[in-house]
This record gives C-alpha cells, sequence and structure tokens, in this order.
C-alpha cells in the first residue's frame, strides 16, 4: 500500500503510521532473517518494495507466525500501547541469544510550542529514503557481525502496556538480554506520527575478549 494512501490532510494518520510501520517491521524481520542466514536461501523469494529488492521468507511456518505477531502490532501501534519490538536470533543447541535486534517506538510530539510553525507533513519520498538506510544498513550488517556457525532459531518480543489485549497463545518471555554484548545503533526513520530507533546487540567474540 502506498505511503499516499495513508495521508490524511497532508498527514499520515495514527491508523495509517501503525500500517506503514507494521509493514517496516515485517520486511525488516524477513532481511535480517534472510542477511543473517537463520533459514537456507531457497526458503527466501525477492520482493520489491521500498524501491529495493528485499528477501522475504516463502515458508509457510515463518509467514503465519509474523502475520499472526503482526496482526497485533497493528493494533497496539494504532492505540499506542507498544514502545518496542525485538528479534532475538537463538541458538537451537544452546538457547542462547546471539543477536538481538531492538526496535524502539515512539509517538511523535504533535504539540507545537508557542510561536512556532507547524511541522510540514513527511513526504513519501523523504520517509522512502529514511526506510531504504535501514535495509541499507541491515544489508551490511554481514560486514561487522560475526558469523553465525551454529543453527538458530528466533523469537519476536513485543513490549506493550498492561492495558494491551493480548491474544491468549501469547506466553510471557524474559528479555533475552546477552551478557556483555558489543551494540550498534542503526538509523532511524519517522512518519508524522511513529518515530522508530533501531540497534543491534550481538555476543562479543570470547577470542577477541
Amino acid at each position: 500500500m502506498s505511503v499516499q494512501a495513508q495521508l490524511t490532510k497532508g498527514k499520515i494518520t495514527l491508523r495509517g503510521s501503525a500500517r506503514i510501520v507494521t509493514e517496516f517491521f515485517m520486511y525488516g524481520i524477513n532481511s535480517i532473517l534472510f542477511q543473517r542466514g537463520i533459514y537456507p536461501i531457497e526458503d527466501f523469494e525477492v520482493k520489491k518494495k521500498y524501491g529495493l529488492d528485499i528477501w522475504v521468507s516463502s515458508d509457510v511456518s515463518v509467514k503465519k507466525y509474523l502475520s499472526k505477531i503482526m496482526e497485533s502490532v497493528e493494533e497496539w501501534l494504532a492505540a499506542s500501547k507498544i514502545n518496542k519490538l525485538v528479534l532475538a536470533v537463538n541458538s537451537r543447541e544452546t538457547r542462547e541469544t546471539l543477536e538481538r535486534w531492538q526496535f524502539d517506538i515512539q509517538l511523535v510530539d504533535e504539540e507545537e510550542k508557542e510561536g512556532e510553525k507547524p511541522k510540514p507533513p513527511k513526504s513519501e519520498k523523504a520517509l522512502q529514503l529514511e526506510i531504504q538506510a535501514i535495509f541499507r544498513q541491515i544489508a551490511a550488517s554481514v560486514s561487522f557481525l560475526p558469523i553465525i556457525e551454529e543453527k538458530c532459531t528466533f523469537n519476536i518480543l513485543v513490549y506493550a502496556d498492561s492495558d494491551a489485549e493480548v491474544p491468549t497463545t501469547w506466553t510471557d518471555s524474559d528479555p533475552l538480554h546477552i551478557k556483555n554484548a558489543e551494540q550498534v545503533r542503526l538509523r532511524s526513520f519517522s512518519t508524522d506520527a511513529h518515530r522508530v530507533e533501531a540497534m543491534v546487540a550481538y555476543r562479543r567474540d570470547p577470542d577477541l575478549c
């Protein structure tokens, strides 16, 4: 769906922004799973999005898992009840968290200070350029992240308000933090309603400590 379809009177609405951010999460998670080799390359197909070629999982179980999560994420974003989404990459054998991709979500302050001119609406081109920069960083992450040599799985953690309506199939989880982690902050993007800041934490190579 085009960003322009979410515009109301020139500005992206909260509901429209929720859809844009959710779509970014869906493509972003798929891109990370591909770039980090969590699943075989034959389990992915190329989709055109944000003016880029993005690898998306064709595995039925992965698609179903992500779709279910994103249904709730979009509703919580529209209701301003979510502040963070995390993709944790875990060793299948030890369950240890090897990488933790974190996306912090903030509401854009719409209150204009006295005497200041209202901010102009975010253009579709500006938004796409910001999102493109994040995907390029994800693709480039192989140059600085340690090689993952063991078989891994992944978990999605969503930090929602206590009064958010949680599906019965969801369970509480610990934060899946990484001890003595290295961290790299990535680019951010913002709509007229939300700002998303990204970072990745990864396990330090013990041989370099």
